[in-house]
């Protein structure tokens, strides 16, 4: 058993700390030992460091006598990013007020005679000289190897992508800030790239999601080779890399993209797929120039990227400042206050548009058309909201709101047929499908009044969903319609697969048909398309009586447009009510 006063150095004897020499306490070298720490003293005007007799095992030392001087144990440590003991004591600001000087630092230390280094935690006080500076120290070490790397791995965690390696995107984001500031104030330009690989879709749906990582992966490696030291890299996105150049010019800064975009284009990536092709996109901004802080740098870099992907993949494009863009970005932001608080103050409404029968001009159904009301009252048109609501993804919420309307009128008015626009987005939102679903069970007899409008052009883009689409609508008993047909050419072949009721006809075409021998034919063959696949034709904005007498010549079934009535919020379905006879007499 190690005693107290037992020293690693012979003749030496290691004065532990007051507590661990209490005539009634346990042995200390026992509790020592048994929590896997080892005592020292360290006289720093001989440099000679005592340790107690199990500080070998602890340390992984054989022959303690090689650490027998502050010097030498001090060879074998290395601080990295905290202050090693050295520092703690020689460098403390402090004053020993006789009690002596609290310290605890941690450092890397080589136990071995290879590179294996294990963590220690060192607590201790030191003790001033006559001089006031410190004289003495003593205190205890702990070996923490396990829990500095499992600290190290949650860091890890919270700073690095796993499947790069480089910075996560909130980490991307504090380095691009502290690069900025720095920028600043040393009077500087920096710079930031967002690098896109292109079409990783398809890699996903060629080779599979593994081959994309390893891709993505890959990529990033590329990159990080051509990097300037000091440079930051981390991944924005799935498909994304962001890359901080420090001390960077506007010039420099396509020099820059330049030499990426040919490092990846210029040699294929070995998967288990095999070679894969890839290319990159990458959209840039200087700062300060042209952004005022991190997340400014980052949207405008990502308005340089949907720039030159709307032109060509493989390319790169600079941020520039454009009147255009702002002023799209500023009535984006009014108009999603104004349609959030008119969803909150549930002022969306209802306008209607009658569609008649040609032949007898009997009102065959209504459309519903979205208004907003603004606050002081007055209405804003539905072309003037719903482009900026698909952009930034509020038409789905309006989209409901006017179902829910619609449907509504239906259950008040028993003999009404009503239809209804649905944008794309909506036809793919669970929200959207489960109101319909509960509004239809909920109202027995409204689905077979109720049409889906869904226009042609987005129809078109995937058939196979588009078909899903209509079967789950008509499953619940409603009829669909395509709404502006003709202005995206649906083949005859798919307009069969689609299984729709109606066909509305692009008002386009129908508005010069009376003197455009063109616009005459087109419609003509839509009207006949029609005929022959058994489905209803509208004539959408039909302007005058010469074009509903060609319209009826042609067999179209309804009409629709300035002739027949706008929309108008009036309930146009509600008769009079009939004076009372008795009360005139009276």
């Amino acid at each position: 058993m190690i005693r107290p006063d037992e020293s690693s150095s012979p003749g030496e004897k290691l004065r532990l700390p007051q507590r661990f020499t209490a005539a009634a306490g346990p042995d200390a070298a026992q509790v020592l030992r048994s929590i896997g720490e080892a005592a020292y003293e360290w006289h720093l005007d001989t440099d000679k460091l005592t340790w107690s007799g199990n500080a070998g095992e602890v340390l992984g030392i054989a022959d303690m006598t090689t650490l027998a001087s502050g010097r030498a144990f001090a060879e074998r440590t290395e601080a990295e990013t905290d202050a090693s003991r050295f520092d703690a004591v020689t460098r403390s600001n402090q004053r020993d007020d006789g009690k002596g000087v609290f310290y605890q630092t941690q450092y890397a230390f080589k136990s071995g005679t290879g590179d294996e280094k294990i963590r220690l935690e060192d607590t201790g006080r030191w003790f001033a000289g006559a001089d006031g500076k410190p004289g003495r120290a003593h205190g205890v070490v702990r070996v923490i190897t396990e829990r500095y790397e499992r600290e190290a791995s949650l860091t890890q965690s919270a700073r690095y992508d796993s499947l790069t390696g480089e910075f996560n995107r909130g980490y991307l984001f504090e380095m691009l800030s502290m690069t900025l500031d720095e920028a600043v104030r040393f009077r500087e330009s920096c710079g930031f790239l967002l690098v896109a690989i292109d079409h990783l879709e398809q890699l996903n749906i060629s080779y599979g999601y593994e081959v994309a990582d390893d891709v993505i992966a890959q990529v990033a490696k590329r990159l990080r080779q051509h990097m300037r030291n000091g440079d930051h890299m981390g991944r924005f996105s799935g498909n994304k890399l962001g890359i901080i150049l420090k001390k960077c010019s506007p010039e420099e800064i396509t020099v820059a993209a330049d030499r990426f975009l040919a490092c990846i284009r210029e040699e294929t990536f070995l998967t288990n797929a095999g070679a894969v092709a890839v290319t990159v996109s990458i959209g840039g901004v200087t700062a300060p120039r042209h952004a005022r802080n991190a997340q400014e740098i980052m949207a405008r870099a990502q308005d340089a990227l949907s720039e030159v992907k709307m032109r060509r993949n493989g390319a790169f494009a600079i941020y520039h400042p454009s009147v255009e863009r702002e002023t799209l970005r500023r009535e984006s932001a009014r108009v999603t206050d104004e349609v959030v608080a008119a969803l909150n103050d549930r002022r969306v409404a209802l306008a209607f548009e009658p569609v008649v029968h040609t032949k007898t001009r009997d009102t065959a159904f209504y459309e519903c058309l979205m208004r907003v009301a603004r606050a002081d009252g007055t209405f804003v048109h539905a072309n003037e909201i719903i482009p900026i609501a698909e952009r930034v993804g509020l038409v789905r919420m309006l989209d409901r709101r006017v179902l829910e309307l619609v449907v509504k009128e239906l259950v008040a008015v028993p003999e009404l047929n009503a239809s209804v626009n649905v944008s794309a987005a909506s036809t793919t939102d669970a929200g959207w499908w489960d109101g319909l679903g509960a509004l239809m069970r909920a109202h027995a007899g409204v689905a077979e009044r109720l049409i889906i409008e869904i226009t042609e052009t987005a129809m078109i883009k995937d058939i196979d969903d588009t078909r899903g689409f209509v079967s789950r609508v008509k499953d619940l008993g409603c009829r669909i319609a395509i709404d502006d047909f003709g202005a995206g050419y649906t083949s005859f072949q798919n307009l069969r697969k689609l299984g729709v009721d109606i066909v509305k006809i692009d008002g386009a075409f129908v508005h010069r048909m009376a003197s455009s021998a063109d616009d005459y034919a087109f419609v003509q063959t839509l009207v006949d398309l029609a005929r022959r696949l058994n489905l209803q034709a509208v004539a959408e904005w039909v302007p005058d009586e010469q074009t509903a007498q060609i319209l009826g010549q042609l067999g179209c079934d309804y009409l629709q447009g300035e002739l027949i009535g706008l929309a108008s919020p009036t309930h146009k379905w509600q008769r009079p009510a009939e004076p009372d006879t008795q009360a005139s007499c009276a």
